[in-house]
């Protein structure tokens, strides 16, 4: 069995101990030493330490075994590890905002499923490995083990995000935070990397190494900035150290959401000649959503939804439950009011004037009629579809109703006996009856949505 050192400057941390390859060996074991450096291996007598997950300025991260839970339990062992330029100022503010993190995940990680929950607390005094005669203390956390995939490695695997992905996302993570800010816990570093996904789909917050107790928040009180944040996610207040809000977590979301949609990097996505963000114009997505977004990514706290509630309010006026689709489950069906009414009509007269060509080609191919027309239905049923799952987008629907017509104008045993003009006149007829149905659809829709 491998065992990894937690010291942070070992040399070879990689140890192997071929008297635990049975991992039930592992609950009877002595302590266990590092070859290299001497450090202790079983942390607090139970956790085993077996691969580094992840390194940043102020802590390491290690998957783990428990060997005082049945089945070895996997957990993860979170290690304050400060670097070695620190300042005697920032090093107390990094270990106040560890400690503290384990106070907050012992109480939300115990009462929200989707946050990880704590198992630990501890710190270890082992002799220093460069100093003899001297004494380095490291403080360790426990938590929860979540398996899968963070947002920023399925962007990197998969490619960018689909409206529906980054919805159900938003959905989910606005959830998450409006329980921690009715908490008085502001995250403070929300991006892709911090958001995982488990192998069944749900969506974990994770990494609340920056949470900052926030107290009364009702009458408005706030916190000022440590200056830890991710750079091109915090909104100025943060980068300038100032007082920090609950919509300085949704600015840091909403820069979440657009790297997911573009694909790409936070700080390409920002002008800073015109101080403005320049995400839009790279995706085509709901109007409504974008204005959201940009609400989000207003630079004064002010202008900006000041709760997560408000934002969940303002995109999802009924929470959509989400269904499995595609290949980054779950995934939510976006309602009709998600569409405007010009994408509404658009996609009408697309499908009217497909539908119209399709119909002509298949009664040139099938002598019965009542097939020809049923087929003609089902055909136009699956664009629809697409339509209303966005796979078909405005530059589809020019596209695809210019290849039809091209191939009815140079095939012309599909023609069904008529000239191009008639073609022509049938097919914007079609769009015109399939607009005015949407249209009466739409104003019963509305009538019915006052009366109840």
């Amino acid at each position: 069995m491998e065992a990894y050192c937690t010291r942070p400057r070992c040399p070879r941390p990689k140890n192997y101990f071929a008297d635990l390859d049975d991992v039930s060996a592992l609950k009877t074991a002595q302590q266990k030493y590092c070859a290299t450096c001497g450090m202790p291996l079983i942390l607090d007598g139970r956790y085993m330490s077996t691969k580094l997950l992840g390194r940043g300025g102020f802590a390491s991260a290690f998957l783990a075994r428990d060997r005082r839970i049945p089945g070895i339990r996997a957990c993860v062992v979170k290690q304050f590890q400060p670097a070695e330029d620190i300042s005697a100022n920032q090093l107390r503010i990094a270990q106040q905002l560890f400690e503290r993190e384990a106070d907050v995940l012992a109480e939300i990680g115990r009462e929200h499923e989707q946050i990880p929950e704590l198992y630990a607390f501890f710190p270890i005094t082992v002799p220093s490995f460069t100093q003899p005669n001297h004494e380095e203390q490291f403080f360790y956390l426990v938590q929860e083990y979540i398996d899968g995939l963070n947002l920023e490695e399925e962007l990197n695997q998969k490619g960018k995000f689909s409206e529906t992905e980054v919805l159900y996302m938003l959905q989910e993570i606005l959830k998450i935070l409006k329980f921690v800010h009715d908490k008085g816990i502001l995250h403070r570093d929300i991006k892709p990397s911090n958001i995982m996904r488990r192998q069944d789909g749900k969506l974990f917050l994770l990494d609340f190494g920056a949470v900052k107790q926030v107290t009364n928040v009702a009458s408005g009180t706030v916190t000022s900035s440590t200056g830890i944040y991710s750079a091109g996610f915090a909104p100025p207040e943060q980068m300038t150290g100032n007082q920090v809000f609950p919509s300085t977590d949704l600015y840091a979301l909403a820069v979440t959401a657009v790297t997911l949609l573009t694909g790409e990097a936070a700080t390409q996505l920002f002008d800073p000649l015109i101080n403005q963000w320049t995400w839009r114009s790279r995706v085509n997505i709901n109007p409504h959503l974008a204005d959201v977004l940009d609400k989000m990514l207003l630079p004064a706290v002010s202008q900006r939804f000041q709760s997560a509630d408000e934002v969940l309010k303002a995109l999802f006026p009924q929470l959509i439950p989400p269904t499995t689709l595609g290949n980054r489950a779950p995934q939510i069906i976006q309602p009709h009011s998600s569409f405007s009414t010009q994408e509404l009509l658009t996609g009408a007269a697309f499908s009217g004037f497909e539908g119209a060509l399709i119909a002509i080609a298949l009664f040139s191919l099938i002598p019965s009629p009542i097939i020809a027309l049923s087929i003609t239905i089902v055909i136009l049923s699956v664009i629809i579809f697409a339509q209303t799952r966005r796979w078909i987008k405005k530059t589809d629907l020019l596209i695809i109703a210019t290849i039809t017509f091209a191939i009815l104008l140079f095939v012309p045993f599909l023609q069904a006996g008529m000239d191009i003009q008639q073609i022509v006149i049938l097919g914007f007829a079609g769009s015109l009856v399939a607009i005015a149905v949407t249209t009466l659809f739409q104003l019963i829709y509305k009538i019915l949505s006052m009366m109840f």
